[in-house]
């Protein structure tokens, strides 16, 4: 046997791997000899009938398993002679395979690059106050009467908080809306639905801004300007619409009084109760926040004291995965496939970005954990199966069960377990400055 190593790159390597022909002989000899002592033929016990008659019987499957064991050496003794730590297969070139020649066999690999570490302890980051104002207070008490108010019809004008029940049917330059976004009707012509007037942005921008001071019966052309890239429906983007709307009945909210049926509700017995109970809330909340936010300044410090070029093969996959959840998150949204792929080549370069430089955190993370002796315990991944039955909403023997079919997934579990705890062992060693929140 005879190995060479070629660079491609610092990170990916060409390992050639050099069999004599005693060397792949003994291979195919050997696979010859388990299906001879396996292979069940009509007049014959097992593991007697002749050879020649089991490879004339199983030549593609001793081809086959033949062929994959030669890889499989071949792989075995070049890393074992090179040392190299693979992070990864990107491809293999098997050559010409044959049970009395010689086999040279290629494997490009990405290896794990040279990490020299950073100083990392004492990062720098900041974190604001946790504890709630009153005004913040006041706002999450006003939203739980709100999410409880009634809605009443009214004979008055429609004013900011109402809700008006309408009917649109929109232009654009005198042309039908539904012409341009014919599966669209929601933003064509809808004969009822209902709009906050002057709250939050509904699905057509700027409509619900212009229906203040309308009684029922009452008809408007409201002028509303889409958005660029308006993702709901492309076609509408940077257009300017007009919608004759038509006013059907006008509702004004009505906030529940502070009552004990109110606090009961709240699984309190007072205000004060109330208050407390939404002031620890919020407090946990900022506190969640400010870790979150650690979290995220302590790896923008490692990435950006990053001094390596983080390998192809990790960073394609970070990339790929990064586009998925991104296109499923949005697709949920309601955003349409058309626009991922009139954007194609800016999520690409945007998500590669990303994906190397969370990459080069990653190595640097599990680099540290090395160094500080942090590992993925049996308790750790006892909590993270439970935690993810609870969201997968099943059994957590089922997902053991999953774990130990997979020894693949479990080993990404355990090294993303790793870089959590890295990640917190860091923040826990960070400076901490509080700031005010910018208004």
């Amino acid at each position: 046997m005879n190995i060479e190593l070629k660079d491609i790159s610092d990170t990916r390597k060409n390992l050639v791997v050099s069999l004599d022909q005693s060397e792949v002989a003994h291979e195919y000899q050997a696979v010859v000899g388990e299906f001879s002592r396996l292979a069940r033929l009509p007049g014959f016990r097992p593991g007697k009938a002749p050879a020649a008659m089991i490879v004339k019987r199983f030549a593609k499957e001793i081809s086959d398993e033949f062929k994959s064991k030669v890889v499989a050496r071949a792989y075995r003794d070049g890393l074992k002679e090179s040392k190299l730590d693979v992070l990864s297969i990107v491809k293999v070139d098997q050559g010409t395979i044959e049970p009395n020649a010689a086999s040279v066999l290629t494997f490009t690999i990405d290896v794990r690059p040279e990490v020299t570490l950073p100083d990392y302890t004492g990062l720098a980051t900041e974190i604001q106050p946790v504890d709630p104002t009153e005004a913040e207070v006041d706002e999450v008490v006003a939203g739980l009467r709100a999410e409880r108010a009634d809605f009443k019809p009214v004979e008055r004008s429609s004013a900011k908080g109402d809700y008006i029940k309408l009917a649109y049917e929109g232009r654009v330059e005198g042309k039908p809306i539904l012409e341009l976004v014919p599966d669209k009707q929601i933003f064509g012509k809808v004969p009822q639905t209902w709009e906050e007037v002057e709250g939050q942005e509904g699905l057509i921008p700027g409509l619900g801004a212009q229906l203040a001071g309308l009684k029922v019966g009452d008809k408007k052309d409201v002028t509303v300007t889409f958005p660029a890239g308006f993702a709901a429906a492309p076609a509408l983007g940077g257009k300017q619409a007009v919608y004759a709307v038509e006013i059907q009945e006008v509702r004004e909210r009505v906030l529940p009084p502070l009552d004990e049926a109110f606090f009961k509700a709240q699984q309190v017995d007072n205000l004060d109760g109330l208050r407390a109970k939404v002031r620890n809330n919020l407090k946990l909340r900022k506190e969640y926040e400010n870790r979150a936010a650690q979290r995220r300044q302590v790896s923008d410090a490692l990435a950006a004291k990053a001094n390596f070029l983080p390998p192809e093969s990790l960073v394609e996959n970070e990339t790929q995965n990064m586009l998925r959840h991104f296109i499923e998150e949005n697709m949920r949204r309601g955003v349409p496939a058309e626009q991922f792929e009139k954007d194609k080549k800016e999520l690409y370069e945007g998500a590669r970005r990303s994906a190397a430089a969370r990459v080069q955190v990653q190595l640097i993370l599990a680099k540290i954990a090395e160094q500080e002796k942090i590992s993925a315990t049996e308790k750790d991944i006892d909590n993270y199966i439970f935690r993810e039955a609870m969201r997968a909403n099943q059994r957590p023997e089922k997902l053991v069960k999953d774990l130990t079919k997979d020894r693949e997934r479990l080993r990404t579990v355990q090294q993303s377990i790793i870089f959590d705890k890295a990640l917190d062992f860091l923040v826990s060693k960070a400076t901490v400055k509080t700031v005010q929140p910018k208004t």
